[in-house]
């Protein structure tokens, strides 16, 4: 009995599989997720990433090949990181024409751009040679203003090489209004932005800076992304600030250990909220699957069901295509 209600007997709903699944208030759709994808310059295959089992560098060839069959299983949207050559100290290759990531937006473009949604990541440090977010000083600190000119710069870049979204994720002070403002300026006022408006200084990214080759090559980050111990009242800020300059959507990373902030976030916002599952995420729960610890089909859904339940509208993660291509059947 539960006092006020003496009828209610919650367990009565709980009685199999289909009286469960009738009931359930969250739920996952393959539209909700968003599948990572990288593309090196230069290989002729895809390289496995160790620390991401099952996750490559690809080929813009092998890009196409993995778009197409995310898009098949009816995943919301690709987000494209790239891997250059050459890297130098202000991230060149970042809004070259003919850098890596335009030509694989103007592939993709080709190939699934009017089935799904083609998101951008937008920062340097894929691109430069010391593996920071941004333009350095001589004192080697991120110069915060000079790196938002190159942010708006790349924007337009990605732009007229087709991305439908482009996802800052630098955590420069002002970036969203001076992406906007960029975009709104070179004719592109229907891309939207994806803003990564809370991104911690976690440990949880290791895995990714393999696949994106961008650990930075002297000391951290941790001096514009934020501090996992400060409270969600400070990513709310960061949230709100972002929407005002002009985001479409705003993100929270990492996602699992920062639940409490996407429901915050999700509550304060009048905006879509994306939650991204990072590499360190994925990592460890393959890891405990390979060694027989943990039932993975089961961890993985209910990992993305949490975050579906925090309150975010998107989740991009490295299952995206495999949970959407299971849930489509």
């Amino acid at each position: 009995m539960t006092g006020a209600f003496p009828d209610v007997r919650p367990r009565r709903l709980r009685r199999g599989a289909p009286l469960r699944r009738l009931v359930a208030r969250v739920r996952l759709h393959p539209a909700d997720l968003i599948q990572p994808l990288f593309v090196k310059e230069g290989l002729t295959e895809p390289a496995p990433v160790p620390s991401l089992p099952g996750v490559v560098q690809h080929t813009r060839d092998s890009l196409r090949k993995a778009a197409a069959e995310a898009v098949a299983a009816g995943v919301g949207g690709l987000i494209l990181f790239g891997v250059p050559a050459v890297k130098d100290a202000r991230g060149s290759g970042a809004d070259d024409p003919a850098g890596i990531v335009q030509l694989a937006l103007a592939d993709l473009v080709g190939e699934v751009g009017t089935d799904t949604v083609l998101i951008s990541d937008l920062c340097l440090d894929e691109y430069t040679d010391h593996g920071h977010c941004g333009v350095l000083t001589a004192a080697g600190e991120v110069d915060n203003d000079a790196t938002l000119r190159r942010y708006a710069s790349v924007a337009a870049a990605q732009a007229g090489a087709g991305a439908h979204v482009v996802a800052p994720s630098g955590m420069m002070d002002g970036q969203v209004g001076a992406i906007r403002s960029a975009l709104d300026g070179a004719g592109f006022g229907e891309v939207a932005i994806l803003a990564y408006s809370a991104k911690y200084a976690s440990g949880y990214y290791g895995p990714f800076r393999d696949a994106a080759e961008c650990a930075p090559q002297f000391g951290d980050r941790a001096s514009y992304q934020q501090d996992p111990a400060r409270s969600a009242a400070e990513a709310v800020q960061e949230a709100t600030l972002d929407v005002a300059e002009g985001a479409d959507v705003v993100m929270v990373k990492p996602a699992g250990p920062y639940l409490d902030i996407v429901r915050a976030v999700a509550d304060a916002v009048p905006v879509p909220v994306a939650a991204y599952q990072v590499s360190g995420e994925y990592a460890m729960v393959e890891a405990a699957a390979e060694r027989g610890w943990i039932d993975r089909e089961r961890i993985i859904v209910e990992s993305l069901l949490g975050i579906r339940r925090a309150g975010a509208s998107t989740i991009l993660t490295y299952w995206a295509t495999e949970v959407a291509a299971k849930l489509g059947r």
